[in-house]
């Protein structure tokens, strides 16, 4: 039984040096800054730090900063007391003090205003707290305070809309959390806990999906990341007909959307029939290792020793792997579903067998590590 939707998912690199950095942080109590583009799980990277913290047995309390009109900020992190203001018929309890012992979690906390941006330094310099209307601070709290914004808090002190010494105060541990574009080889992981968590959560079987949805996953570009993905599996889930979700069950602006990715992808010179069937044979290849959980030497490697595979296809493979990994030959583990230690023995089967190709998807050559690789021909290069 699956008991939540948003968990720490992911083989790619970007997903590991994640759970590393989330691991890391959680051994101290030192303040955390979360960067990155909404909806890529910067609220499930605090908990899961929490969690894994001294402080689990202790509250976790989260509070979106964008979402609450300045003038009820105050009252909300720091609490109020009776008569304070209109309507405020008792003593408030704010957030900072309904999480001593454990986690407050402040997200957009680039939107605060430069008012609130004082008051929260004084507290993170002090450990005091004054409710609103009260006369005098009352004692320190112990909480851990961590951070998240989408924005450029740099940019933002830059502009002056931002404090430069609530900045450095708030950015001790910075993690930056990618964006689901950056690790699509991740997905095929998440469709499929996503898919188990709403089938159940609905009370309804787990439909299959269709190998074309996958692919239109896959190629679409996931501006909201995984809080879209997420809702998109959630929609497909629950109108499933007769069990199966197809290309048509899809979100419009995700057929469309993979659709115009897929056409820039493929704006190249025009493949010779060799060329063209390497190409379909990689594809296929790479949906097998992406999609259907194939190991690099079940499809590829012991294939082509048997000369079953063509050098092109290899080359080609290679090439599309390069790919998602930006050109770095030290990520391809990742998406060939190997592990770090057959880096070694993959790079020397490529070389020893002429299949390096020049890289793909980047700036830049071609690496491993900081070296340039030796590079052989394919349809990218």
């Amino acid at each position: 039984m699956i008991d939540h939707p948003d968990i720490l998912l992911g083989r790619s690199l970007a997903a590991r040096t994640l759970d590393r950095e989330v691991t890391a942080a959680a051994h101290s109590d030192a303040k955390v800054l979360l960067t990155g583009e909404s909806g890529v799980g910067k609220e499930v990277s605090a908990r899961f730090i929490h969690q894994r913290s001294a402080r689990r047995d202790g509250a976790f309390v989260a509070l979106n900063c964008a979402g609450v009109p300045d003038s009820l900020l105050e009252s909300e992190l720091f609490g109020h007391v009776r008569g304070a203001f209109t309507d405020a018929y008792r003593d408030k309890t704010g957030l900072l003090e309904a999480a001593s012992g454990g986690t407050v979690f402040l997200d957009e906390v680039g939107e605060m205003s430069l008012r609130m941006q004082a008051m929260l330094l004084r507290f993170l310099e002090t450990g005091e707290i004054q409710r609103v209307g009260a006369d005098r601070a009352t004692g320190r709290l112990n909480v851990r305070v961590i951070c998240a914004t989408n924005r450029s808090l740099p940019e933002r002190v830059a502009e002056g809309a931002f404090r430069e010494d609530l900045f450095y105060r708030l950015n001790v541990v910075h993690i930056h959390v990618p964006p689901l574009r950056e690790r699509r080889e991740d997905l095929p992981e998440m469709v499929e806990h996503f898919r188990r968590y709403y089938a159940q959560r609905h009370g309804l079987a787990m439909p299959d999906f269709d190998v074309d949805v996958m692919s239109h996953l896959l190629a679409y570009r996931w501006p909201g990341n995984i809080r879209e993905l997420r809702n998109a599996v959630e929609r497909l889930v629950v109108r499933a007909q007769n069990g199966r979700v197809g290309c048509a069950d899809l979100p419009a602006e995700i057929r469309e959307g993979a659709s115009v990715a897929e056409h820039e992808a493929h704006i190249v010179a025009p493949l010779s029939p060799t060329e063209a069937l390497a190409d379909a044979a990689a594809q296929e290849i790479l949906r097998q290792m992406t999609v259907g959980g194939a190991s690099f030497w079940h499809v590829v490697h012991d294939p082509f020793l048997a000369r079953d595979l063509t050098r092109e296809t290899v080359r080609r493979v290679v090439g599309l792997g390069l790919e998602r990994t930006r050109g770095r030959y030290e990520q391809l583990p990742a998406v060939f579903n190997l592990t770090t230690r057959d880096h070694r023995r993959l790079m020397t089967f490529l070389r020893k067998h002429d299949c390096l190709v020049s890289g793909v998807g980047h700036a830049g050559p071609t690496t491993v590590g900081d070296e340039p690789v030796a590079l052989g021909r394919s349809r990218a290069s």
